[in-house]
């Protein structure tokens, strides 16, 4: 009996090492700097439009006091239509330009930003959407304070950016629009493919959230953008590539229904994951460009 307490002590002792482990690596993985970023984007699509535009570097007070470093990019010809363009997990501002031109070309002036733990910002933890939800309530609130010309303010996020975009509903924030690019509707499912691929356990995603939550304060189940869906009655795009598999385009359904407002979801076919813009370009800026002449009218 005692070698079988042992035993049991030991392999207690090995699953929570293991979910801290898996905690940590889900929410603190390395982060792409500026100029890691910038040569991926010159690596896959002309970028040449973004040095000679005018731009505004500035920072705005997110969460609990948080910096967020924040860019504008003014479009040459006047307007007042802005968008507030959200990267994925890893990236920074340089990974929100490949959605850039196309929002230029439609008249709109740009907002690009890192999130929290990115960029130029200040190194911690990704919430999946938790914390980053309250970092883009503040920067939507600045934004029109900072531009009070701003007719139009809209939203566009990648991936974490799309899911934080959604999740920033629950607070009934003051835009037009949501453009969700291959956003997650609950992390936890995400988590739980990549265990798959691995081969391990989906329950070790379980322990981790516990884990989690006890090192960071936030657990898995806290990390669902589609609970902010609840009495959404802002239009949302969302869009999504046909061949995704870490993000299924599954996520973007569930977000579609779960919406009380306008909803539409474009798949792209052939597309892997944060690909869709990359993959069809003049098929994404047009049904892009039918979802906004839609809300003009």
């Amino acid at each position: 009996m005692l070698i079988v307490a042992i035993i049991l002590i030991v392999l207690l002792i090995a699953l929570v090492i293991l979910g801290f482990a898996l905690a940590s690596f889900s929410m603190t993985g390395t982060r792409q700097t500026l100029e890691e970023a910038r040569a991926w984007q010159e690596d896959h699509y002309d970028l040449s439009w973004y040095d000679p535009l005018e731009k505004t570097d500035y920072t705005v007070e997110g969460e609990d006091g948080y910096v967020l470093h924040v860019q504008y990019i003014q479009n040459p010809a006047p307007s007042d239509r802005y968008i507030i363009i959200s990267h994925g997990y890893t990236d920074n501002r340089f990974g929100a330009l490949k959605y850039g031109k196309m929002y230029l070309d439609l008249g709109f002036n740009l907002i690009v930003y890192d999130l929290r733990g990115h960029g130029l910002n200040e190194p911690t933890f990704c919430t999946y959407s938790a914390r980053e939800r309250k970092d883009l309530k503040c920067l939507i609130e600045d934004s029109r304070s900072r531009y009070p010309d701003a007719q139009k303010l809209g939203l566009h996020g990648e991936s974490l950016g799309a899911a934080t975009s959604v999740a920033v509903l629950e607070f009934r924030p003051q835009v037009d629009f949501v453009v969700a690019d291959c956003g997650f509707s609950d992390i936890a499912p995400v988590l739980k493919g990549g265990l798959r691929g691995m081969h391990l356990p989906e329950w070790l995603v379980d322990v981790a959230s516990i884990c989690a939550k006890t090192q960071y304060g936030y657990s898995f189940s806290e990390m669902r953008p589609v609970e902010s869906l609840r009495g959404n009655t802002v239009p949302m795009l969302l869009i999504h590539g046909a061949e995704d598999d870490f993000i299924l385009p599954e996520h973007s359904r569930i977000m579609m229904e779960a919406t009380e407002g306008t909803a539409e979801m474009y798949l792209v076919q052939g597309a892997g994951h944060a690909m869709s813009i990359l993959t069809d370009p003049a098929q994404y800026a047009a049904h892009v460009a039918s979802f906004l002449e839609k809300l003009d009218h």
